[in-house]
C-alpha cells in the first residue's frame, strides 16, 4: 500500500544524485596571482575564463585571489566532492614565503595547530625549505629590506578560508607569498602560470 502524506504536508521525492558524466575530466591549472577561482565576475576582474575554455568543468575547491598554484577542475560532481570534502582528508601542500626567521617554537605552534577566530586548526606538517625555483610573481612581492624572509612547506588536511595566511599570522609570521603545489596525488609539476593540462583518470 502506498503511504499517503499527512494532511497539510507536501510530498517531495528525494533528489537523486546526478549520474557521473560519460567522460569524466580532471584538469590541473596553475592559477596566477590576482585571478579569481570562478568563471565570471561582474567587476571585470581576471577569472578562470581568461585561461580555460572548456565547457562543463568547475573548480574543485578554491584558491584565494592573492594565492598562486595548483587548482583542480572537473566535470564530475562525485570527484569534485571527493577532492573538497574534509572527510577524505586529502593532503594539500603549500610553499609559503613568510616575513621573518621562524623559531622552532613558532614552527611547533604551526604543527600543533594554532587557534584561530573560528576555532583550533588540525595539526599540520610544517618544515623550513630552501627558496624554491619559482616563476617571478607579477606584481612582485613587496619586501621590507631590513626584515629577512623564509620559506616553509605546510601540509594541511582541511581547507578553511585563508587558513594558511591566518595560521602564519597567528604565530607572528605574516605570509608574503603562497603557492599550492600539491593536492592529494596531483602535483603542479612544471605547469607555468596560466597553463593547464588534462590528467588521465585511471
Amino acid at each position: 500500500m502506498r503511504h499517503r502524506p499527512a494532511a497539510g504536508k507536501t510530498f517531495r521525492p528525494r533528489r537523486q544524485p546526478a549520474p557521473p558524466p560519460a567522460q569524466p575530466r580532471l584538469i590541473a591549472f596553475n592559477k596566477p596571482f590576482d585571478v579569481l577561482t570562478q568563471f565570471t565576475d561582474a567587476d571585470g576582474r581576471a577569472t578562470l575564463a581568461d585561461f580555460i575554455a572548456l565547457p562543463g568543468v568547475y573548480p574543485a575547491g578554491r584558491l584565494d585571489r592573492d594565492s598562486e598554484g595548483l587548482l583542480l577542475l572537473t566535470n564530475d560532481g562525485r570527484l569534485q566532492a571527493r577532492i573538497t570534502d574534509p572527510q577524505h582528508k586529502l593532503a594539500k601542500i603549500y610553499w609559503v614565503q613568510v616575513e621573518g626567521e621562524p623559531s622552532e617554537t613558532q614552527l611547533q605552534q604551526l604543527r600543533d595547530g594554532p587557534v584561530l577566530n573560528d576555532g583550533p586548526t588540525r595539526p599540520a606538517q610544517v618544515e623550513r625549505i630552501a627558496e624554491p625555483d619559482l616563476w617571478p610573481r607579477d606584481p612582485p612581492v613587496r619586501f621590507r629590506r631590513q626584515i629577512p624572509t623564509s620559506w616553509l612547506a605546510i601540509t594541511l588536511r582541511e581547507g578553511r578560508n585563508r587558513q594558511v595566511r591566518r595560521m602564519t599570522a597567528a604565530v607572528g609570521l605574516p605570509t608574503l607569498r603562497l603557492v599550492r603545489v600539491r593536492i592529494g596525488d596531483w602535483a603542479l609539476d612544471d605547469l607555468q602560470p596560466g597553463q593547464w593540462r588534462e590528467i588521465v583518470l585511471g
